[in-house]
């Protein structure tokens, strides 16, 4: 994953909370992980990446953030349930957007949302993953991007 790929995904991220909440997402310097060293908060809505490219995206929030993006946008219901629902389609939103920039052999799969800990989350065992540090009004987050196959 080189850098001009890598910033299609942080646009993305900007775009979408600059889009639906009005404040505009900041993003911290990128830096290679590991499959053993997963970042994961409360909620990871996973998108599964095949045909050009292969391996995943996620992106992992606190309830927290995501309490907060869902009322910024007038949801009133900030249920667990619509937490978990807000960070697939925030996870699919970046990657339908990615798609649109790679093209449509950049097939993405239905996000799956997890909750808990970085031991629900697997990484292609032969993938570096690129982690994206996102912080919203003071709310830390992450995107993480293992794809082989961009360039």
């Amino acid at each position: 994953m080189d850098e001009q790929n890598i910033q299609i995904f942080i646009d993305g991220v900007k775009n979408y909370f600059l889009q639906q909440t009005g404040v505009a997402a900041e993003v911290g310097t990128p830096y290679l992980s590991d499959a053993q060293a997963r970042v994961a908060y409360e909620y990871t809505g996973i998108i599964g990446i095949s045909g050009s490219s292969r391996g995943c995206v996620y992106y992992t929030a606190p309830g927290a953030l995501l309490r907060d993006v869902l009322l910024r946008i007038g949801e009133s219901d900030v249920t667990p349930a619509n937490q978990s629902d807000l960070a697939g389609e925030v996870a699919n939103t970046i990657a339908g957007n990615a798609r649109r920039e790679f093209g449509k052999d950049f097939m993405i799969s239905v996000p799956v949302v997890v909750s808990g800990g970085a031991e629900r989350i697997s990484l292609p065992p032969d993938l570096r993953a690129m982690v994206v540090p996102i912080l919203w009004r003071k709310h830390a987050a992450a995107l993480v991007v293992a794809l082989a196959g961009t360039s």
